[in-house]
């Protein structure tokens, strides 16, 4: 959530923002309009409840009695003027930092580094799912039969290949300082909506158990970020930093084409998540750390990539920077991305009340940051085709092989 404050004191910066994000700016006022009005009634219930405790002869009984209602009147009022108020603030993105590139959708984003020479074959390449299937590793036609479209099955060594990835980057990382966590898949809805992620506008992307009032998660930073929930860090505790490893589902609505064939674009899939608590005065530097941290790991791997800067219409809401790393994908013969890298500044926090307190005796919020680690149906694509050989099998880089314990999938 954005702080109350910058909508009460100074609303044109929230336009801006908006404006930025290609929204329409004029929302800020709705939501303005919808604070004041709770105000006003929070203020009006105040002043008759201190009015009634008056009353306490018996010559005031009328008016006691009068007063009375207006009260109750006025407390029915308040939840619906309260739920369209906390409806509208979560609608409200958070603020891009000023140097972020504006722009109103993925057509303007910028790569700004890359990594890797693109390999050249000298044979027919296949792609991920032509390779999975002649490996008998990937099998998408079963999981169709059981689980409905775009979900898979992994097998033999493909299921193996996925562990090992999870051990390679849980290494890495703990290595790093990040503190290994398997986190709940399942999140309440006040705790979503708390961590900016189930807005109005998202929750046709969740999966929702009403039996149970519970969401599954779309990304272990969902429940990552809880475990600090309501808790103030001393500074000397920061930065705090965990890497989760869960099972993600998304309805990945809208997707379309070629996205949706094979396991690049599917309802469930596992992923590596790296969250980070620090001080509000380092959080741009922990970001380009953990950015640096994604490298890394794809480095490590042996696949080309690049780093691209995410412009205003394209970031994600909490985000006030974000980055995407994007793996190259022989078979399309482009760049996809495979993680993002984001920095939330206090948005998160503030809604989970995660503070921080300085010697001094201050206290803010702090500040959160979350980065895909390895995403592993898109990793695996990108390994399974840029290590492809002519003789359809498929080579392991070595930083891997000694998770796996073997050197290629034949």
């Amino acid at each position: 959530m954005i702080n109350i404050d910058v909508l009460r004191t100074n609303p044109e910066l929230l336009k801006v923002a908006l404006t930025k994000r290609g929204k329409d700016a004029s929302f800020v006022d709705s939501c303005i309009a919808l604070d004041d009005q709770w105000r006003n009634l929070v203020r009006e219930i105040d002043e008759l409840r201190a009015t009634q405790k008056q009353f306490t002869g018996p010559e005031h009984r009328e008016e006691a009695r009068m007063n009375k209602e207006a009260l109750k009147a006025k407390e029915q009022e308040l939840p619906e003027i309260e739920n369209r108020r906390r409806i509208a603030l979560t609608e409200l993105p958070n603020i891009p930092f000023d140097d972020v590139l504006v722009g109103p959708d993925e057509s303007h984003n910028r790569p700004i580094r890359t990594y890797g020479e693109k390999p050249v074959f000298n044979f027919t390449i296949k792609d991920h799912m032509e390779i999975g299937q002649a490996l008998n590793i990937i099998d998408t036609k079963q999981a169709a039969e059981v689980s409905g479209a775009r979900f898979y099955y992994l097998k033999g060594k493909g299921a193996l290949l996925e562990l090992a990835l999870m051990h390679y980057a849980f290494d890495l990382l703990t290595q790093e300082g990040f503190e290994p966590v398997i986190p709940p898949v399942m999140i309440r809805p006040d705790v979503y909506e708390r961590m900016g992620r189930l807005t109005d506008s998202q929750k046709e992307e969740r999966y929702y158990l009403p039996k149970d009032d519970l969401y599954l998660i779309g990304s272990a930073e969902h429940t990552l970020g809880p475990l600090h929930m309501d808790e103030t860090f001393s500074s000397d505790q920061l930065p705090k930093k965990y890497v989760g490893f869960s099972t993600c589902f998304r309805r990945e609505a809208g997707s379309y084409g070629k996205d949706t064939k094979g396991i690049l674009r599917v309802h469930q899939f596992d992923k590596v998540e790296m969250y980070e608590f620090c001080a509000p005065e380092s959080s741009e530097q922990e970001h380009q750390k953990l950015s640096a941290l994604q490298e890394k790991l794809f480095q490590g791997l042996e696949i080309p990539y690049q780093i691209v800067e995410i412009c205003t219409g394209d970031m994600g809401p909490t985000d006030a920077r974000q980055f995407d790393i994007e793996a190259w994908i022989p078979s399309q013969d482009t760049y996809r991305e495979v993680g993002s890298c984001s920095n939330t500044t206090d948005y998160q926090t503030r809604g989970i009340n995660t503070k921080v307190r300085y010697p001094d005796g201050k206290v803010e919020f702090a500040h959160a940051l979350n980065a895909t680690g390895l995403a592993m149906g898109r990793t695996i694509i990108a390994l399974l085709e840029n290590h492809q050989q002519a003789d359809g099998s498929v080579l392991i880089p070595k930083a891997l092989q000694k998770y796996t314990g073997f050197e290629k999938i034949s």
